[in-house]
């Protein structure tokens, strides 16, 4: 027996690991629902409900969505390009304190210059988060993969300051958040009466221009030759460099716009409990994609279903709603171990030759 790669995997195998890798970590979350006592059928069954089930129910799935959307993008776009970026969970909060920083009353503007005011400074702080872990990496070449790990507890720890300083709500009698941001700066709504707002509107926007640029321009084709084979790319006249700083700015900025839709389009105002581990999942929305921008759509709902639906399944059967952090996890699992698959084979030696097994 011996691991031999396939010459070019095919679309379908391709497409369908993703599929395929979901439905198996669904598969695997039934042994621990088993071992809790609860009825597999009935507990799927209320996840179900608990994201398709009613409007608000659907619409908390798609609020739920879109900062991953953004996270995800952030992580596909740098992985494409070999850079790669753990820091989305910080730049994320960047993006939040730039958005709280200009729009709780430091400009008293109409709401058609203040809010893409926001949009601008939350992307650009985001994007600073990620530029100074690539301009060490190009350089010093130091680990990114280090750099913006760390870089996430550094700017948790500038959070707490900030909003126990210069960024406290002076009417919050002492608690660490911040004031909250003028109305005319919000993001607009989408539904009356839901918490979905037109941050989902920009996410989708951004993965079908992420799609566009990555396939159709110049830009892409530099930024995947890069990924492929940065000595080679370089040899062919690409600034490789040039090109990770590029793609350093746009992954930052994305994730720097997940904190402004979650400050700026939900909550109205800062905290640091604003982000469950949105820029760590988006990683694992990025994977389950495949690294497509329009991949990362789909499987930000997936995920964002999974963790909407467990919540309701927890209520209704008294099951725990870790089992979210379960599936998305083992369905990570299930995609390396997958994308293994796609690119190499099994096969059996026999007089010499191999065939496949």
């Amino acid at each position: 027996m011996r691991i031999e790669p396939r010459n070019a995997p095919s679309r379908a195998l391709t497409l369908g690991i993703p599929v395929l890798s979901a439905l198996i970590a669904l598969a695997l979350a039934a042994v621990p629902l088993m071992f809790a006592g609860a009825n597999v059928a009935t507990a799927y069954g209320e996840m179900f409900r608990g994201v398709f089930g009613s409007t608000f129910a659907f619409t908390e799935m798609l609020t739920r969505a879109t900062p991953l959307i953004f996270t995800g993008l952030a992580a596909a776009l740098a992985f494409r390009a070999r850079l790669w970026n753990i820091g989305a969970e910080g730049q994320l909060y960047l993006g939040a304190m730039a958005a709280v920083a200009v729009g709780a009353g430091f400009l008293d503007v109409p709401a058609i210059v203040l809010v893409p005011t926001i949009i601008l400074c939350g992307c650009a702080a985001g994007a600073a988060g990620m530029v100074a872990s690539t301009a060490l990496k190009t350089r010093f070449g130091a680990d990114e993969v280090v750099t913006t790990l760390l870089l996430n507890f550094i700017i948790l720890i500038f959070l707490q300051y900030m909003l126990e300083g210069p960024l406290q709500d002076p009417m919050g009698l002492g608690w660490p958040q911040s004031a909250p941001i003028l109305d005319q700066g919000m993001l607009p709504p989408l539904m009356e009466r839901m918490r979905v707002h037109s941050g989902l509107i920009i996410a989708l926007v951004c993965a079908v221009v992420a799609q566009f640029m990555l396939t159709r321009s110049v830009w892409g084709f530099k930024l995947r030759a890069v990924g492929e084979n940065a000595a080679a790319a370089r040899h062919a006249g690409i600034p490789v460099n040039r090109t990770m700083m590029s793609v350093a700015i746009v992954s930052g900025a994305l994730a720097g716009m997940a904190g402004v839709s979650e400050v700026a389009g939900l909550k109205g105002y800062l905290t640091a409990d604003l982000s469950p581990g949105f820029g760590y999942t988006g990683i694992v929305v990025a994977m389950l994609a495949g690294l497509s921008p329009v991949g990362v759509v789909i499987s930000a709902l997936f995920i964002a279903s999974v963790f909407v639906g467990a919540d309701s399944m927890s209520r209704a059967m008294g099951v725990s709603s870790y089992l979210a952090d379960l599936v998305v996890a083992m369905s990570l699992l299930c995609v390396l171990i997958g994308g293994f698959f796609a690119r190499f084979r099994i096969a059996r030696v026999t007089s010499g030759k191999g065939e496949v097994a």
